[in-house]
Formats: C-alpha cells, sequence, structure tokens
C-alpha cells in the first residue's frame, strides 16, 4: 500500500523518528508501519549539533539511500526549507525521491532554518512558499511521493496567519499539512478543525517542545492523520550514552553497565548477522 493510500484509512500513522539504518531496522522490527527521518536527529547524530541548518542535503539524501537499502518501509524525509529557492526545492524533490524517500516536508522559514520548537524563527513570504510547493509537485517523478507542507507561521506571526498560509500551500498542491508547534490542546483541536476533513494533518510531538505531547488515539480523536516522534530516539540513546561512558569511566569497564547493553552476540543477533552469512554462503557455491 502507497503511503497515500495509508493516509486515507485509519487508524492514525504512527511514525517514529530515525536516523540511520540501524534505527529504521529497530523500528521497523518494533512494527511501525513508516518511518520519520528527522534532519534534527541527522544534525544530533552526524553532526553533533543543533538543528539550525547546518545539515545539507546531500547528507540527508546519503542517509535516506542507506534507510532504503536497509528496510522498505515508507520513509517521510526532513527537506527542511529545499534548502534555497523553487529551483533548490525541485533539486531536493529529485535527490530525495531518487534516495527512496515516500513524502518530503518541507517549510516556510527562511534559510538557514532551525528547529520549530526554538525561538526567533523566521519566514519566507507566503506566495514564495506557495511557489516551492508547485515546483517541487512539478519536479517529482511519481504522483506517490507526497509533498508535506509545513508552516511555521504560529510562533511568528500567529495562528491565523498559520491558517491563511495553511490555506494558501492546500491550493499551490501539498498533499498533506503541518502546522508546527500550537502551543495548547485548544489549538491543536482548532488545527483539525479548520483542516482535519480537507486534507491529512501531520502533528509533532516534540519532547519538551512547545505543543503539549498527546497520544495517537488522542491525537487521531481530534482529526490528525500522522503523528512523527522525531528526536525521540536520539534523546534515549543520548541519555543512555552519557550514562554508559560515565561508568565506563568511573569503573573501567563496562561489567556494571552489562544489563543494559546487548553483548556481541545479541546485537549480531538483532542486525541479523547470521541470516547475511547464510545468504552469502547460498551465493558462493560453498553449501554445494
Amino acid at each position: 500500500m502507497s503511503l497515500r493510500a495509508r493516509l486515507a484509512e485509519d487508524p492514525i500513522l504512527v511514525a517514529p523518528g530515525v536516523y540511520d539504518a540501524l534505527t529504521a531496522a529497530l523500528a521497523a522490527e518494533a512494527g511501525f508501519e513508516a518511518l520519520y527521518l528527522s534532519g534534527a536527529a541527522v544534525a544530533y547524530t552526524r553532526l553533533g549539533r543543533p538543528d539550525i541548518g547546518l545539515t545539507s542535503a546531500t547528507e540527508m539524501a546519503d542517509t535516506m539511500a542507506l534507510i532504503a537499502d536497509r528496510v522498505s518501509l515508507p520513509v517521510i524525509i526532513d527537506a527542511d526549507t529545499g534548502f534555497g529557492n523553487a529551483l533548490n526545492a525541485q533539486r531536493t524533490m529529485r535527490m530525495y525521491e531518487r534516495a527512496g524517500a515516500a513524502a518530503l516536508q518541507v517549510e516556510d522559514q527562511s534559510y538557514p532554518k532551525r528547529c520549530g520548537h526554538l525561538a526567533d524563527k523566521s519566514l519566507i513570504p507566503q506566495a514564495e512558499m506557495a511557489g516551492k510547493i508547485g515546483a517541487m509537485a512539478e519536479a517529482r517523478a511519481s504522483d506517490e511521493t507526497l509533498i508535506i507542507a509545513r508552516t511555521d507561521a504560529i510562533a511568528v506571526e500567529g495562528i491565523d496567519a498559520a491558517f491563511a498560509r495553511a490555506e494558501a500551500y492546500i491550493a499551490a498542491g501539498a498533499d498533506a499539512l503541518f502546522i508546527e508547534a500550537p502551543r495548547s490542546g485548544d489549538e491543536m483541536t482548532r488545527v483539525a478543525q479548520t483542516f482535519g476533513d480537507r486534507i491529512p494533518l501531520l502533528a509533532n510531538m516534540v519532547e519538551g517542545g512547545a505543543t503539549p505531547i498527546s497520544s495517537a488515539e488522542d491525537l487521531q480523536s481530534m482529526g490528525f492523520s500522522i503523528v512523527i516522534f522525531p528526536g525521540g530516539i536520539v534523546r534515549a540513546l543520548a541519555k543512555t550514552a552519557q550514562d554508559y561512558y560515565a561508568s565506563l569511566a568511573q569503573n573501567g569497564s563496562n561489567r556494571p553497565f552489562g544489563d543494559r547493553m546487548f553483548d556481541f552476540g545479541g546485537l549480531n543477533e538483532v542486525i541479523g548477522t547470521p541470516e547475511m552469512l547464510a545468504e552469502g554462503r547460498k551465493w558462493d557455491g560453498s553449501d554445494g
């Protein structure tokens, strides 16, 4: 089933954030139907830097290609601002689509952008963003590759301006809508009541961010079609890594941390080493 077809059905699609092939494989094994390749998570892990527009389109496309080689789930990829004007956005569409993305999320911040839950964002004009969406739609190779239009206007211009921008982005050809960082349950409900019966809506759950954390079930009841948890895996692993390194530095051994980590065989089992070695033997003639 295509991502477009899946979004027309219940229940709400839960797309966990991933940042490499390992996290993608683990998420797929857990039973998710789709993944979200987070630009923030790639910045955190590949660069060790904040989500302030430092990650390049090439780094994201390379990561997307590695994930597509590992799992078959549809991936929503963070395209930031398209990395420039409409021509840049078209190139980003082509790059990401070739790399295996099922949907591109593009936003109306100025470049370089910053995390939607950080302060002091700035926006490009509404008409320019609508032009980017139209240009991306024209550049895509398949109509099954979705464009998710994100507006960050609530924090900059207010919710009414965000709704006006959302209307323009729908008219420009967006396949789904992402109104970033509603500040309360009432604002989330207003978003869903205004747009939920016209276009799939995406909700973004950021631990400690501007939007109240809600369950997938509650978001579905409001009228949302997709919920992403983009950076949760990095926050979880960073806390574990911090504890691991502190334990190793203090004890000079991994033994005290052993019950919180895989051993050599355990990790190989998770990543499929026995199966891959068997597959290799099938083709090298060693099995007769």
